[in-house]
């Protein structure tokens, strides 16, 4: 089914539903943590982020394994309609437990969605513009990320924090409503049955992609540590919308997704994959140093431009690598990968901030060391490759 023009009405669609998709899980991230400390459990920051990513990842090998069988389509939608369900449950949440119950079961909306998203993606583009198209669909997505991050700050601010999680479920819902529109793209396709969720070893990750995986889960830690740390950061420096951050670096990394994705198209990944672990690390750095508002938000375009040529690039890398009839596993691989790199730098930022001010400049410092630890791995890994 793939077509010669790029932007074609499928990819519009897409990259539509994406945004919206993405705008309802990330519009409730800003409020998350001062709604966790109401609950009683503002020591548990970390684990915000990081649970959500453990059923992410575990849900990877499924999705992937279900995009490669019943289609494209419906592992998209079920990861929708997760979004929503959440979306509606968190207003009736009291206490801590139910709290992160709802956490995990939130991180199969994202366990699902983006995967058949990437590979209807790969589907319908040419395949000498594949990085292009993961710019360009990478472009909706931060879109959605920065509005909701925006939009779930504004209402937050303003009314009760309800209202920012049935906006949450009425982006889901109708990001559903664009999905059941859609002609599905994957040819041989069978139906559900529940023996297609028994996993054998072979089919939990794709061998193939484990080099661009790798370095995926070291370069998004610092976006995980963002994710836990950035809210409270921005209250220390008397910001109030805390979704404000986000929105500056989503924003900056707009124009960047496209350009990196056809840079990558003519020279490479693996030579735009190096600028970008760079520049994601001197961005920790400058984050760390931040004292007001204008130089957190200057450091924050830096992120967004770092974020906006790994994104695409890697995700274009791992297209390559797959196997037409492997490309769901493949790309859920990536994604298991990513899930792993944002949970450990939730997991670990929140555990080394301890909720302590103090601790801000060690969180950041940290994140960049792991940028840095990306950079050196992709030059050691596509060195031993050659040498093969």
């Amino acid at each position: 089914m793939k077509q010669e023009r790029l932007i074609n009405r499928p990819f519009i669609a897409l990259s539509f539903s994406a945004f919206l998709f993405f705008a309802s899980f990330n519009m409730i991230i800003p409020m998350l943590p001062d709604f966790l400390t109401s609950l009683g459990g503002g020591e548990y920051k970390g684990l915000i982020i990081a649970l959500f990513t453990i059923t992410a990842g575990i849900s990877r090998p499924f999705s992937g394994k279900l995009a490669d069988k019943i289609g494209r389509l419906p592992v998209m939608i079920f990861g929708a309609v997760v979004c929503f369900v959440a979306g509606l449950s968190y207003p009736f949440v009291t206490g801590i437990i139910a709290f992160f119950a709802l956490r995990l079961l939130h991180g199969f909306s994202t366990g699902f969605t983006p995967t058949g998203n990437a590979a209807y993606v790969a589907d319908i583009v040419p395949i000498n513009r594949r990085g292009e198209a993961m710019g360009i669909i990478g472009v909706a997505i931060s879109v959605g990320t920065a509005s909701g991050n925006a939009i779930g700050g504004y209402i937050g601010s303003i009314y009760p924090i309800d209202y920012v999680f049935y906006a949450s479920a009425l982006s889901a819902i109708i990001s559903i409503v664009i999905l059941s529109g859609m002609n599905e793209t994957l040819a041989d396709r069978v139906s559900f049955n529940f023996g297609l969720l028994k996993l054998k070893r072979d089919e939990i990750l794709e061998k193939k992609v484990i080099v661009p995986a790798i370095y995926m889960a070291l370069s998004v830690y610092s976006f995980g540590l963002v994710l836990t740390i950035m809210p409270d950061y921005s209250a220390h420096l008397n910001i109030s919308n805390k979704g404000l951050f986000f929105a500056v670096f989503v924003l900056a990394s707009l124009g960047v997704r496209i350009v990196a994705g056809k840079i990558s198209d003519k020279i490479g990944r693996v030579k735009v994959l190096k600028v970008s672990s760079f520049i994601l690390a001197i961005a920790m750095v400058l984050i760390a140093l931040s004292n007001s508002l204008i130089s957190l938000m200057g450091a924050g375009v830096l992120f967004g431009i770092g974020v906006g040529m790994n994104s695409p690039t890697v995700f274009a890398w791992a297209i390559d690598l797959a196997e037409d009839h492997k490309r769901g596993k493949a790309l859920a691989t990536l994604y298991i990968f990513l899930e792993i790199g944002i949970g450990m730098g939730a997991f670990i930022s929140g555990w080394v901030y301890e909720n302590s001010t103090a601790n801000f400049a060690r969180t950041f410092y940290m994140g960049a060391g792991f940028a840095l630890l990306a950079f050196v791995y992709l030059n050691i890994a596509t060195a031993i490759r050659k040498m093969r």
